[in-house]
């Protein structure tokens, strides 16, 4: 009898904790970003949203700096359904589904209108099919995280003046191939050292998004900031497809519309930002120089023709550029 008292009492306790699962749920977001970044402040954006628009059912609790692990590890934590929501670029997802790594080539995408048409068109939609079936990964928002430019002790007017250009560039295989592509010598010094190899003449410049190079004040150590605009960072908002398949249809609806307001937001204020900070570049003594991106896309095709060979498409690049 006792055990049947138990057992009863059992099942009713997991009944009223499913029931309490079904109007209450709380997700969680991991991400490497500080508490004082952009994405952080676009992740609490949409937490907000969601939360308003479910009447507090669905609360986003966000993990930032890196507490989950590095991106690998949380994307890891995503598959298994352990974690919620992270972000991660098109490109790092070549490391799974090699095809995605175009995205990462340096001058295949232009700016944040590519961005959108490249995730919203057949080779996005295939691969984020994929991402979902083969890993769990539901990408359900993308945003624009700069382009990335060079700063300098010298001017860089043409892709000429890269000749020899001892370019810190992150251990990273596409930036490595733009400066070796471009014919400057690839530097890959770790990121807290940079100011102060570019202070001693150590290296004779670096390549970052602007917000970057601002937050680090390399515009101290450098005179010239060429926009070789050589790559322009997306950013995506990956769920558990385990998460995504547990909420209810107005739930993922709710949570759809405030992903897509944080990722709206970020892409605007990384614009904004980027148009500021050429002028207060200008300002603290930078001279600017834009030259023509034209060569250094000539000079990437080796660097597209060895790619494509190794993924088996001849025409993905050009696909690509031409969205």
């Amino acid at each position: 009898m006792k055990l049947k008292h138990l057992t009863t009492a059992i099942a009713l306790s997991l009944g009223v904790t499913a029931f309490a699962a079904a109007e209450d749920t709380e997700l969680r977001w991991g991400m490497q970003a500080s508490v004082s970044s952009l994405e952080y402040e676009a992740a609490q954006l949409a937490a907000d949203h969601v939360e308003e628009a479910t009447d507090g059912r669905v609360v986003i609790n966000l993990f930032p700096e890196g507490q989950l692990g590095d991106d690998r590890d949380m994307l890891a934590q995503v598959t298994w359904g352990t974690l919620d929501i992270t972000y991660a670029q098109m490109g790092r997802i070549g490391d799974w589904i090699p095809r995605a790594g175009v995205t990462q080539l340096p001058y295949v995408i232009r700016d944040y209108d590519h961005i959108q048409a490249i995730y919203n068109s057949e080779f996005g939609l295939g691969l984020r099919e994929e991402m979902a079936q083969d890993y769990n990964w539901h990408p359900m928002a993308v945003s624009y995280f700069g382009t990335r430019h060079t700063t300098s002790n010298r001017a860089i007017n043409s892709i000429d003046d890269m000749d020899g250009l001892k370019l810190r560039v992150p251990n990273a295989r596409a930036l490595l191939d733009f400066a070796k592509y471009a014919g400057a010598s690839p530097a890959p010094i770790a990121f807290s050292e940079v100011y102060l190899a570019l202070q001693t003449n150590a290296v004779d410049g670096q390549e970052n998004p602007l917000p970057t190079i601002n937050a680090q004040k390399f515009y101290e150590v450098q005179d010239y900031l060429a926009l070789t605009g050589h790559m322009a960072q997306d950013i995506v908002t990956i769920v558990s497809e385990k998460t995504y398949q547990g909420l209810s249809a107005s739930d993922r609806r709710a949570l759809q519309t405030a992903l897509d307001a944080g990722a709206a937001f970020m892409a605007e204020e990384v614009m904004e930002g980027e148009a500021e900070l050429v002028a207060f570049f200008e300002s603290e003594g930078l001279t600017v120089t834009r030259p023509d991106q034209g060569p250094f896309r000539e000079a990437m095709q080796p660097l597209y023709e060895e790619f494509q060979a190794q993924i088996g498409d001849d025409r993905l690049v050009e696909s690509i550029q031409e969205l």
